[in-house]
C-alpha cells in the first residue's frame, strides 16, 4: 500500500477488517479468565489479578511485539508468517539444513493460521447469535440456522473486495469501540479502585496463589490476544500507518477502558459475572448493545478471512501451495485480493464446525490453540530477522526475542491445558495441513530435479533450430527455467518439425519481495537472430501476468501483434513411481495436487485464444 494515501479512510477500513477479532474479546475474555481461576464471585484479588494479566499481556504481546516490533518486519509493506519467511530466506543458504528448518517453521505457522481461520468465524458468529437469547430466550432453537445464514452472507460479500468490506464494516466497528470505551470509562468513575490492577504484582500474586491453575488461567487470558497475528497478516491491505494509528488512538484505549470498567462492575456487583459487558449499560440500552455486539462479533471473522487470502497468495507465489485463482479487487492496492477457492473451502469448513460443535461454549476449548502456535513461530522467525535483516547484536536479539519467546511459551502451555476440551482439533488439523504443505514442497523439489535431468541447455538451441523450416508469425514459449530450452519448444520440433519466424522464450519469475518495480519488470535478451529471451519478474504478492509483461516490452520498443502470436505452454504430467507406505502415498498425493492445480494459461493471464498446450510425462 502507498503510505502517502490519506490515513483516515484507511483507518476506518482497517477497523472493519483488521481489529474485529481482538476488538470483540471483551465479550468473553474476562469472564472466561475468572472462571479458569476458580475464585468465588466478588474475589477482589482474582478480579484485579486477571485484569493485570490482560493489561500486561496486551501491552507486551500486541503493543510491543506486533504493533511496535513485528510491523517493522514487513516485506515491502506485506506482513504475515510467509512474508516473514521470505525475509528470512534471503539470508539462509537454500541447500543448508537451516533452510529446511526455516521452511518447516514457516509451513507449521501457516498451517496453524489456517486452522485459526476455520475456528474464528464459527465461534464468533455462534457467540454473537447466542447473545440474542438475552432479548428472547425462545431464540435458542434458531441459533444454528441463523448462524449458517450469516456465515453464507459473510463469505458471499468477500468477492466485493477488502476496501468495500472495510467501508461497510468500518463505521460499525468505530461505533463499537467508542461504545466499549465510553461504557467502561463511566464504570471506572464509579469504582476507580479497579485501576490498582495496573500494578503487575496483582498478576504475579494470582499465579503464585493458584499454582495448579496458572497455565489454565493463562490459556483463558490468551483469549484477549486472539487477533494479534491477523493484525500482522492484514497489514498489507491498508498499510502499517493506519494499523498503528487505529491501535494506539482508539482500539487499545477502548479495550483497556472496557476491561477495567467490567472489573469495576464485578467488584461492585459480583452477580454480574454472567455477562459483565452488558451490565455496563442501562437496561433500556441493552437491546441496542446486544445488536451492536452481534454485528461486531460477525465482523470479527473478517480479520482472519482476509489474512487467509493474503497467506494463500504468498504461499502460491513461494511455491508452497498449488496454483489457485487470485482476483485483484482494487486497482490501487495490490494487497486487496479475493481467492475464490479458499473462500469456498473456508465456508464449508466453518459450517462443518458449527454443525459439529453446536455452540460457542463447545468451541471455546479449541479457540486459541492454533493462533498461539503461529505467534510462537512468528517470534522465532522474527529473531532471525532481527539478527540478519536488522543487524541486531546477539545480546539485543536474545534479550528482546528471548523474552517474547518465554511469554509465548507460557501461553502455548496454557493453551495445551485445553487439549482435552477441544484444543486437539486445531492441532490435529494443523498437522494434516502441514503434511499437505510439506508434500507439495518436497514434490516440487523432486519435480524440478527430474526436469533438470531431462533439460536441454539453452546453448544447444542453435543446433536444434538448424535447418528447421520457418513459418510466419511469432511463437511465445513459456519457460520455467531461464537456462534451459522450454519443453514445449522441444515437443513442437519433434511433432511438427517447424518453428515460427520469431521465437520468444518467456520466463516468469517470482522474486523474494512482495512487488517488483515497473521499471525493472522485464529484461530482453537476443539469443540469436529471430530468437529472443524475455525475462519478466513479479513479486510474491503479485499475480504473474504475461499480458502485463508484454505491455512492459512496448516501453523498450518490442511490440507484439495479437493476430500474429501463437502461445505454447508445456504441461508436466506427473506419474509417481511405484512405492509402498507413506512415501508412496505422499507422491500420489502430490501427483493428484499437481493435476488439479490451476492451469498455467489461466493463472498467468494468457490470452483465451491461440494457446497450445504440449504435455510431457515425468516420473517422480
Amino acid at each position: 500500500m502507498s503510505e502517502s494515501r490519506p490515513v483516515l479512510p484507511a483507518l476506518i477500513g482497517a477497523l472493519g477488517v483488521v481489529f474485529g477479532d481482538i476488538g470483540t474479546s471483551p465479550l468473553y475474555a474476562l469472564k472466561v479468565s475468572l472462571d479458569a481461576a476458580g475464585a468465588p464471585q466478588g474475589d477482589a484479588g482474582a478480579v484485579l489479578g486477571v485484569l493485570s494479566l490482560i493489561t500486561w499481556s496486551l501491552f507486551v504481546v500486541v503493543t510491543l511485539k506486533y504493533v511496535t516490533l513485528m510491523l517493522r518486519a514487513d516485506n515491502q509493506g506485506e506482513g504475515g508468517i510467509l512474508a516473514l519467511f521470505s525475509l528470512v530466506q534471503k539470508h539462509v543458504d537454500p541447500h543448508s539444513r537451516s533452510a529446511v528448518w526455516v521452511a518447516a517453521l514457516a509451513l507449521a505457522g501457516a498451517a496453524l493460521f489456517y486452522c485459526d481461520a476455520l475456528i474464528t468465524p464459527a465461534i464468533t458468529v455462534l457467540s454473537a447469535v447466542e447473545g440474542m437469547e438475552l432479548l428472547d430466550p425462545g431464540f435458542a432453537r434458531a441459533v444454528i440456522p441463523v448462524t449458517l445464514g450469516i456465515l453464507i452472507a459473510l463469505f458471499a460479500i468477500q468477492r466485493r473486495g477488502t476496501e468495500r468490506v472495510g467501508r461497510l464494516f468500518g463505521p460499525i466497528m468505530l461505533l463499537w469501540f467508542l461504545t466499549l470505551g465510553v461504557s467502561g470509562f463511566v464504570a471506572i468513575l464509579r469504582g476507580p479502585l479497579v485501576l490498582a490492577a495496573l500494578d503487575p504484582r496483582w498478576a504475579i500474586v494470582l499465579l503464585v496463589d493458584h499454582p495448579g491453575l496458572g497455565f489454565a488461567i493463562l490459556g483463558a487470558v490468551f483469549l484477549a490476544l486472539t487477533g494479534g497475528e491477523a493484525l500482522y497478516a492484514d497489514m498489507g491491505h491498508f498499510g502499517k500507518r493506519p494499523v498503528r494509528a487505529a491501535w494506539f488512538w482508539l482500539v487499545w484505549p477502548a479495550l483497556m477502558l472496557n476491561y477495567y470498567g467490567q472489573g469495576a462492575q464485578l467488584l461492585a456487583h459480583p452477580a454480574s459475572i454472567a455477562h459483565p459487558l452488558y451490565f455496563l449499560v442501562p437496561q433500556a440500552l441493552l437491546p441496542l448493545l446486544v445488536l451492536l455486539a452481534t454485528a461486531a462479533s460477525v465482523i470479527a471473522s473478517q480479520a482472519v478471512i482476509t489474512g487467509t487470502f493474503s497467506v494463500t497468495r504468498q504461499a502460491v507465489q513461494l511455491d508452497l501451495l498449488p496454483r489457485v485463482r487470485v482476483l485483484q479487487t482494487s486497482a490501487l492496492e495490490h494487497g486487496q485480493i479475493f481467492v475464490p477457492v479458499v473462500n469456498a473451502l473456508l465456508l464449508i469448513a466453518v459450517s462443518g464446525f458449527v454443525f459439529a460443535f453446536g455452540s460457542s461454549d463447545a468451541l471455546s476449548g479449541a479457540y486459541g490453540a492454533a493462533v498461539v502456535g503461529t505467534m510462537f513461530v512468528t517470534t522465532l522467525l522474527g529473531a532471525i530477522v532481527g539478527r540478519t535483516e536488522w543487524r541486531w547484536s546477539l545480546t539485543a536479539t536474545a534479550a528482546v526475542f528471548g523474552t517474547l519467546l518465554l511469554i509465548d511459551a507460557a501461553f502455548v502451555l496454557g493453551n495445551m491445558t485445553k487439549l482435552d476440551d477441544g484444543g486437539w482439533v486445531p492441532v490435529a488439523l494443523a498437522t494434516v495441513l502441514f503434511g499437505i504443505f510439506w508434500t507439495w514442497r518436497e514434490g516440487r523439489l523432486r519435480l524440478r530435479l527430474t526436469l533438470a535431468r531431462h533439460a536441454v541447455p539453452i546453448d544447444k538451441l542453435p543446433q536444434l533450430l538448424e535447418g528447421v523450416t520457418r513459418v510466419p508469425g511469432t511463437a511465445i514459449f513459456l519457460a520455467s527455467h531461464p537456462g534451459v530450452v522450454p519443453s514445449a519448444l522441444i515437443r513442437n520440433l519433434e511433432y511438427n518439425h517447424v518453428v515460427h519466424e520469431r521465437i520468444v522464450i518467456l520466463n516468469l519469475s517470482i522474486t523474494g519481495t512482495p512487488r517488483q518495480e515497473e521499471g525493472d519488470r522485464v529484461r530482453i535478451e537476443t539469443l540469436q537472430p529471430g530468437v529472443l529471451a524475455l525475462f519478466a519478474r513479479f513479486g510474491f504478492m503479485e499475480t504473474p501476468d504475461v499480458q502485463e509483461a508484454l505491455r512492459a516490452c512496448r516501453q523498450r520498443g518490442l511490440r507484439f501483434h495479437a493476430e500474429d502470436v501463437s502461445w505454447f505452454l508445456g504441461l508436466h504430467l506427473v506419474r509417481p513411481r511405484p512405492r509402498t507406505g507413506l512415501p508412496g502415498l505422499r507422491m500420489r498425493l502430490f501427483a493428484w495436487m499437481q493435476r488439479r492445480s490451476t492451469q498455467a494459461a489461466e493463472f498467468f493471464n494468457m490470452p483465451s485464444r491461440g494457446v497450445m498446450v504440449v504435455g510431457t510425462e515425468l516420473e517422480v
